[in-house]
């Protein structure tokens, strides 16, 4: 029943033209695309609403520089009626890994330190780790061995370091739920510190740089800016990379007068319907849903923790596709983005995927099966939010959405109604 409400009053909003709101700013310019190919990117969003599978959602298209589609469908809260805008202001997740892949590179372009230095030499923690070798009937670790290889700062970028996450089933996921590791994402009382304390006393999946895994790689990447810098990693993003971007509604945690812009975060619970978060559903990986408003604000996630719009990602995302440089500004050196977007993990296993220096990158188009280009590279976020860099046709795609567990392919459905639409 709960469903049906949803979708009904969702229709209802959909069904007309404020479905998409209108503004100067949601103006869909022509440059590079057939206009009228351009209207499937509304009528795959509004399906997804119409179908209760998200509240709503923006999607932004940055081609040869410019802004050519931005748009805000649905609902930012379905209790209040509130339409989606342009510029509200979404859970990241997984989104913040790239950003803070580009401050490791910012640090060593500045001749901190070397991709392939073993990350022990600058975390002592981390200099000696064991490797699992068995595992109980419970899932619980039983034995280990010594590592033969050092976890490499590079290793952490292309997430082959052998650390894992705690929602994600491994043979070191009881491990880390036992010592209290965490997904990235809180509003308790802790800190990036004190929980790669704790990380470093766990066992590695496999020995670095031997396999992937996805995990907590990221987090220790952004311990190790906060170690090299000497600042927090909420200070060094925003004096290295947001104030140089012109990003002012990007945060680990929200200031009071921006909080009333954060969109709702919604779980999918099948027949029920999409409801409000809690913050304890299956796989939210989210202990607060009121993060990033409320809470301790101690913890800086360099794998999960930001908040933004669809606009100031878009920027972060152009100043990569230019090569590192935006309005003027120059956050990376061109040779360093060529790096960070070459394939470096191709492995033969479909459903690993061809990883570049913090991204995904697409190494063979028609080993993907589906509309993209080679070379373009991307990532998602555990919320329903996702982006891609396409160099080869100069451009750039977000689309925000704030639902977890995820029900609906609308990124994938997106990212093809926006080639198609490609003159």
């Amino acid at each position: 029943m709960k469903r049906t409400i949803l979708i009904l009053g969702l229709l209802l909003f959909t069904s007309t033209p404020a479905s998409a709101q209108s503004d100067l700013s949601n103006d869909v310019r022509s440059t590079g695309f057939i206009s009228d190919r351009l209207d499937r990117i509304d009528a795959a969003i509004n399906a997804e609403i119409s179908a209760g599978k998200i509240p709503g959602g923006v999607a932004l298209v940055i081609k040869d520089g410019e802004v050519a589609y931005l748009k805000s469908f649905g609902l930012a809260d379905v209790d209040s009626q509130t339409p989606m805008q342009n510029d509200h202001i979404f859970r990241i997740a997984s989104m913040t890994k790239a950003i803070t892949s580009v401050a490791v590179m910012i640090l060593y372009e500045q001749g901190h330190f070397q991709l392939n230095d073993s990350v022990g030499d600058y975390i002592p923690l981390f200099a000696e780790m064991t490797v699992v070798s068995a595992v109980d009937s419970d899932g619980h670790v039983s034995a280990t061995e010594a590592a033969t290889k050092p976890i490499k700062i590079i290793d952490l970028l292309t997430h082959t370091s052998g650390i894992g996450y705690p929602f994600i089933a491994s043979s070191v996921q009881k491990s880390y739920v036992d010592a209290g590791i965490i997904d990235g994402v809180t509003a308790r009382k802790m800190t990036l510190a004190s929980q790669m304390e704790i990380l470093a006393k766990q066992p590695l999946m496999f020995e670095p740089g031997s396999q992937f895994a996805y995990g907590l790689s990221t987090d220790l990447l952004g311990y190790l800016v906060e170690v090299i810098s000497g600042q927090s990693l909420q200070q060094f993003f925003a004096e290295e990379i947001f104030a140089p971007l012109d990003m002012q509604d990007s945060y680990f945690y929200l200031p009071e007068k921006k909080a009333g812009r954060l969109a709702t975060l919604y779980a999918d619970v099948g027949e029920h319907g999409l409801i409000v978060s809690k913050g304890d559903e299956s796989s939210i990986i989210l202990d607060d849903p009121l993060y990033p408003v409320a809470g301790a604000r101690t913890y800086f996630s360099g794998g999960a923790g930001l908040s933004s719009t669809a606009s100031d990602y878009g920027r972060f995302l152009q100043m990569l596709l230019n090569n590192g440089t935006l309005d003027g500004k120059r956050v990376l050196g061109r040779k360093s983005v060529e790096l960070m977007r070459a394939a470096r993990v191709d492995w033969d296993d479909d459903e690993v995927p061809d990883m570049a220096l913090g991204f995904q990158v697409i190494a063979d188009i028609g080993e993907k099966g589906e509309i993209g280009s080679v070379g373009a590279y991307s990532w998602g976020g555990a919320f329903n939010t996702s982006y891609w860099i396409d160099p080869g046709e100069n451009l750039v795609g977000v689309f925000m959405s704030q639902v977890r567990p995820v029900d609906s392919d609308i990124r994938a459905k997106f990212s093809t109604a926006v080639y198609q639409a490609l003159e």
